[in-house]
């Protein structure tokens, strides 16, 4: 079981589970990510960022700031730097590009040898993988095919044995949109602005949770 963390610390979900972050711009849908993520680096399992927003560095930089000790074990897929021109883009072993949000096929590659990397080099068998963000992939790409990737990509986490978590922006996409990605997942945290802040709400797995402050 992976104990999720972060505004759901007393809920586990079996490996293979797969979550569906929804929510407005600037409501903490990424730190909620990182967190549900450092949750696990805490305890030695590995991250993977899938990220089509910013570049390795940044996100590098960002996520060691959240876990102990500022040495997790994460690996990026970088799919802004060689877009944007952001500097060198040098690969390492747990540091992967895909020329652009477009290339899904170079995407779903450098997931696979992330994983391949951390269970042969680090013998790490239990993984956190974050995308962040749907949103940008449905930019540049049509529902249809984002839908096929992440139907491949769902399913590379389930045979993992890893928890993965996705993000989308809801109010950028029609209902429709939001509602077809929905059905790729196991679980839904939606989160919505309160009073005080941002809240948010799990369903779908372990019996759902009622709406927290994040």
């Amino acid at each position: 079981m992976y104990e999720i963390g972060a505004a759901f610390s007393d809920v586990s979900v079996d490996p293979g589970t797969n979550l569906l972050v929804a929510g407005p711009p600037m409501s903490g849908k990424r730190d909620l990510g990182f967190d549900v993520l450092a949750r696990g680096s805490a305890d030695g399992e590995g991250a993977i960022v899938v990220t089509t927003k910013d570049g390795a560095d940044r996100v590098l930089e960002e996520y060691a700031a959240r876990v102990p000790g500022g040495e997790p074990l994460v690996g990026v897929v970088d799919c802004v730097t060689k877009q944007q021109g952001m500097g060198s883009a040098t690969e390492s072993e747990l540091v992967r590009y895909a020329s652009s949000p477009v290339d899904l096929t170079g995407i779903g590659i450098e997931l696979s040898e992330l994983l391949r990397a951390l269970y042969q080099q680090r013998n790490v068998t239990r993984n956190r993988i974050l995308l962040h963000s749907l949103s940008t992939l449905l930019m540049y790409s049509d529902l249809q095919t984002v839908f096929r990737f992440l139907h491949v990509f769902t399913g590379r986490v389930q045979s993992a044995d890893a928890l993965g978590v996705f993000v989308v922006d809801s109010s950028a996409h029609d209902e429709q949109t939001v509602s077809t990605l929905k059905q790729l997942f196991d679980g839904i945290v939606t989160v919505r602005e309160a009073d005080d802040g941002f809240e948010a709400r799990l369903l779908g797995v372990d019996g759902g949770t009622d709406w927290r402050p994040l």
